[in-house]
């Protein structure tokens, strides 16, 4: 899931006299946080992209482990991102259409281009929303899908209830929950800052738990307020060799420097080398030059039926 819908562009031409100072300071902030966003959304979706090539298998292993009724025909992806989830449930459900809901316009723009390349264009609507303020119609899907989504909502409860009035009677719902950033090296790595990642994770932990609280969350008795039947619950173990899959190097330099870009403020000078001589591409302790890479992490699925 991305973060909530920008603000809209301003449009309209510009005045042919000289801008009010106070006005040129105005646009230039807005010129600078929409360029910002979109730099955002481009780091962002590589990431998307990344995970969704390196744990292909796993998330094919999730879709076919729901336990629908029946083979659905609709489903809705609710933060679908860069397509992902939504690319793994077509080539589960072969006969299914899906609408992928995202509040951002690059990475449904991203995913329509893969959707057109991969020959299923025909079988995907986008829909861009921002759930924490609008709700839309999204017809009334068999399954629902939402992988490391429901964590970004403002009011998670109001989102599940949402959801069981959306789905078709006997409906499912799979919520996807992460157990928190991925482990790309072993704990004692690198040899010459030992515990230097696990003190770039902790330092990440500390803003994310005030920005995304929910994140990590038991989603079980939330869907059963909400009117759900949980079905079935299971944490699967994501433990991906670098040597099975070459994403894995470009996942972990992409997933790192987006750490080091949240936590960099408050390495050490040590530690902050240490850092950048991981993150160095063609460097001889580069991250890229390591045999002992993997993706190491947790994921909890619900399966919650209406």
């Amino acid at each position: 899931m991305t973060h909530p819908m920008p603000h809209p562009a301003h449009s309209g031409a510009h005045p042919a006299h000289p801008a009010h100072p106070q006005e040129q300071q105005t646009r230039h902030e807005h010129r600078h946080e929409h360029e910002h966003e979109h730099e955002h959304d481009a780091d962002q979706a590589e990431v998307l992209d990344l995970d969704a090539e390196v744990l292909a298998e796993h998330l094919a292993f999730l879709t076919r482990w729901l336990p629908v009724q029946e083979a659905p025909r609709h489903i809705v992806d609710l933060g679908a991102g860069t397509g992902a989830g939504t690319f793994a449930l077509l080539e589960c459900f072969p006969e299914a259409r899906v609408t992928a809901v995202d509040s951002s316009a690059a990475h449904l723009d991203r995913l329509r281009t893969k959707a057109g390349a991969q020959g299923v264009g025909d079988r995907v609507r986008t829909v861009r929303a921002d759930l924490d303020t609008e709700w839309p119609d999204l017809g009334t899907p068999e399954l629902v899908w939402a992988s490391a989504s429901v964590h970004h909502m403002a009011d998670p409860a109001r989102t599940l209830r949402q959801v069981h009035d959306t789905l078709a009677p006997g409906g499912l719902f799979a919520v996807v929950e992460l157990a928190g950033f991925p482990r790309f090296l072993p704990v004692d790595a690198p040899e010459d800052a030992p515990g230097l990642l696990e003190r770039c994770h902790a330092a990440a932990e500390r803003p994310h738990a005030a920005h995304v609280p929910h994140r990590g969350t038991d989603w079980g008795p939330h869907l059963v307020a909400a009117g759900f039947t949980v079905e079935a619950e299971r944490t699967v173990t994501v433990n991906v060799d670098g040597s099975r899959s070459p994403a894995v190097g470009r996942y972990a330099l992409a997933g790192l420097r987006r750490l080091r870009a949240s936590v960099g403020d408050e390495l050490s000078p040590g530690d902050l080398a240490a850092l950048d001589r991981l993150l160095d591409p063609v460097g001889p302790h580069g991250i890229l030059r390591r045999d002992d890479l993997a993706v190491r992490t947790e994921r909890t699925v619900w399966a919650a039926r209406r």
